[in-house]
Formats: structure tokens, C-alpha cells, sequence
């Protein structure tokens, strides 16, 4: 962990997708979206409709946080957390004993230029005294914080850890690599000493011949907390997308997380627009450009191959307007020149341009009530990244549907 960090706390936090059957009156429904206009490209409102929830074939599993918790009561969001001292152990080398001749353990290399990368993820952890790569270690917490949160193990068995690097662009995270040798009330168990303590997740993976599969989880953005927002918590966190051909069994941990649900990107954002459920700007977004493919085989190719692209640090500035709060997102117009760390209000109400011909530039959430949300974009994505599907608020957001 990067403990002189001062005003964050590293997170890791995983968006699950899952396949489903779709039903026979949605057949029909099911050419891929990307053949209809929803490639990545400039516009002032980005796609003006959601796509109707049936032409979905795969849900995103969201988890409820208890309204006694400390940040974000209430909310929908992914599973994930904080990085723990035990995400970085050098307990590590022998579980992935296989794959440590490989740079990153086997993962992919990034293009993206090293003095552009996120911190989070530029760090040089060696430094900081782990032998644990920060692209390995941050998938490793994503993984223990889904098991302890959900009781969804995404492993691979000792006896399959030397085909998870072969052909993996075609292949989903199957099945958790055929862990159903394992009893149900064993791995009940092992996730309620998880959650006692993380560095139990190391013995486990020990103790059950496992390893973490870190190669199906996909480098997708990186968002910190704005100033001010949500108390005095503030996080830095990794986000990585994961493909399942089906959902897997889930357990609530009955503690932070009071329910769990597995929805269609189209169906939480109508529950959301309904005022049904609460979802934070990051899962918003998220789910918004995820909405630009409804079919999972599609949406697992395009994660896999703008997965080496790397990725941009967002950190949103707020300000207000017309009993508006607006985030500014990097890109926009208004965007501070200054936003690590703490940017001062006034810079943040009165934003430097970064150049007098992106007077036009818009990349922005607008939030008239914690339930009324709509994203303003014309920029074009930076590494190879979607544009979001653009909600219209709508009293009746049903109809859309």
C-alpha cells in the first residue's frame, strides 16, 4: 500500500458481468449495438437513448451497502475496497510460484506512456518494499473484497493456473475454472475468515491449491474521491471489468452489504432514474458507457483489447450552478489545470482553460437531485475508451424502456 498518500485511500473494485438466457421474445433483439451506431465518436449528447433491457444477454451484479455504513450509505454499487497490507505480502510468490518469471505475473503489458499512467497504478511498489507488482496486487484485492463482500471466488486451480495465459481474448472467466470440487460450506467458511482477517484470503489459496485468477480481470478506469463530497473519506481506486459465462452463486455478508442484485446495465439505470435504488456518480457512468454493448460476448472483446489502451485518473470537480451540482470531468472545458490533490474552491468555480479552441469542449455530469443525473460530453475518449449512453431525465423513465 502506498501509505504516504495523504488525503486517499488506495481501492480496487470490480464490475461483474454475467451471462443470461434471453428470452424468446427478445431473439430478434440481439445484433450487437456497435453495428448500429454506438462506436466510439464524438457528439454533443453522446447515444440519445437506452437500449431496451431485453436486448441485454448478461446482468452486473450490484451489492447494497447497509444505511449504517460510514460512506455512501444505502447505495448501489460493485463490489470492491480497500487495498490491504496482505494484497502486497510476499506470501504471494509462492501461491503464483508458476508465473513470476513473467513480467506482472503473466498479465498483459500496457501501452499507455508511463508518465500518463494513474498513480495507482504508476506506482513503483518494489520501492514502497513489495515484491508484489501494483497491477497484480490491485486485481488481488479486487478478487478478496468480491469473495468476502459476495462469496464469489474467481480462482483458478493449481492443476488448470498453466492454461489461464493461453488464448484468454476468446475465453470468459469459465466457470472459475472448475471449482466445483469445492464444498459450498468450505468456502462459507474460508469467506468468514477472510473477512476476520484479509491476510486469511493468502492461507486459503494456500490450504485449497488456488490462485487468484488476476488474467480475467480487466484494467477499465480509475476514479477518486472529489473534495469534500462525501465526507472526510476519500479513495483511489482501480476499477476492472470481469466476464462470466454465468452467474455465479452469491452470499451476502449480511454486515456492510444488506442485499445483492443481478440486473441488466439498462434496468439499473431505469431503477435508478425511478428513484428505486441510488447509485453514485462512478457506477452511472460506468454503467452508461457499458450500456454501448448489450451482448457479452461483445462487451468481453472490446474489455480485453482496450484493456492494454491503460486508462485516465478522474477526479471530479464539483461546483455549482443554478441549483445544479456539476462534476467536471477531465477534458471539460472548465477543468481545472490543478486538480491533484485538493484544488481550491474558488480555482474550481472559476476554471482555468487548458486552450482557447476547447471552448467547445463539454465532459461533465449534471445532477439536479441525487436521482436526476445526465452526462454533457463532446470530447472523444482518451485510450480507446466508450462514450456513455446520454439518459434524457424523465418523470416517466419506464417509458423509455
Amino acid at each position: 500500500m502506498n501509505t504516504a498518500l495523504k488525503h486517499w485511500k488506495e481501492a480496487a473494485t470490480l464490475i461483474l458481468a454475467a451471462g443470461h438466457r434471453l428470452g424468446p421474445d427478445s431473439l430478434s433483439l440481439r445484433t450487437p449495438l456497435a453495428a448500429s451506431g454506438c462506436s466510439p465518436q464524438v457528439s454533443s449528447g453522446g447515444r440519445s437513448h437506452l437500449p431496451h433491457r431485453s436486448r441485454f444477454d448478461y446482468d452486473i451484479l450490484l451489492l447494497k451497502r447497509s444505511g449504517k455504513s460510514g460512506f455512501m450509505p444505502n447505495a448501489y454499487v460493485f463490489p470492491g475496497g480497500l487495498l490491504d497490507s496482505s494484497d502486497f505480502s510476499s506470501d504471494w510468490l509462492d501461491i503464483f510460484e508458476s508465473f513470476t518469471e513473467f513480467p506482472s505475473f503473466g498479465l498483459r503489458s500496457v501501452r499507455q506512456p508511463a508518465e500518463t499512467r494513474p498513480p495507482i497504478f504508476a506506482t513503483d511498489r518494489l520501492k514502497l518494499g513489495s515484491p508484489v507488482p501494483g497491477e497484480v496486487a490491485l486485481r488481488i484485492c479486487a478478487l478478496r473484497e468480491t469473495f468476502e463482500e459476495c462469496g464469489v471466488l474467481l480462482a483458478v486451480s493449481k492443476m488448470a493456473e498453466k492454461s489461464v495465459l493461453k488464448g484468454s481474448e476468446n475465453a470468459f472467466a469459465t466457470q472459475q475454472h472448475n471449482l466445483n470440487h469445492l464444498d459450498s460450506s468450505e468456502l462459507s467458511k474460508w469467506r468468514d475468515l477472510v473477512n476476520q482477517n484479509p491476510s486469511n484470503f493468502i492461507r486459503m489459496c494456500r490450504e485449497l491449491e488456488l490462485v487468484p485468477n488476476i488474467w480475467a480481470l480487466y484494467e477499465w478506469s480509475n476514479w477518486l474521491t472529489p473534495v469534500g463530497r462525501y465526507g472526510t473519506k476519500r479513495f483511489d481506486t482501480a476499477f476492472f471489468i470481469c466476464c462470466l459465462q454465468d452467474i455465479p452463486h452469491t452470499l451476502e455478508d449480511e454486515d456492510e452489504i444488506v442485499r445483492f442484485q443481478w440486473s441488466t446495465p439498462a434496468e439499473v439505470l431505469q431503477s435508478f432514474q425511478a428513484r428505486e435504488l441510488w447509485i453514485p456518480p462512478p457506477q452511472f457512468y460506468e454503467l452508461s458507457r457499458i450500456c454501448c454493448y448489450p451482448l457479452l460476448n461483445d462487451l468481453h472483446s472490446f474489455a480485453f483489447q482496450r484493456a492494454t489502451e491503460g486508462c485516465e485518473k478522474w477526479m471530479p470537480v464539483i461546483v455549482f450552478e443554478d441549483e445544479h451540482s456539476i462534476s467536471l470531468l477531465p477534458g471539460d472545458r472548465r477543468y481545472p489545470l490543478d486538480s491533484s490533490e485538493e484544488p481550491e474552491v474558488d480555482k474550481s468555480t472559476d476554471p482555468q482553460q487548458k486552450d482557447p479552441q476547447d471552448s467547445s469542449a463539454l465532459h461533465h455530469m449534471v445532477m439536479s437531485d441525487p436521482y436526476t443525473t445526465t452526462i454533457q460530453i463532446t470530447i472523444t475518449p482518451k485510450y480507446n475508451h466508450l462514450l456513455p449512453v446520454v439518459l434524457t431525465p424523465t418523470h416517466d423513465s419506464k417509458s423509455q424502456l
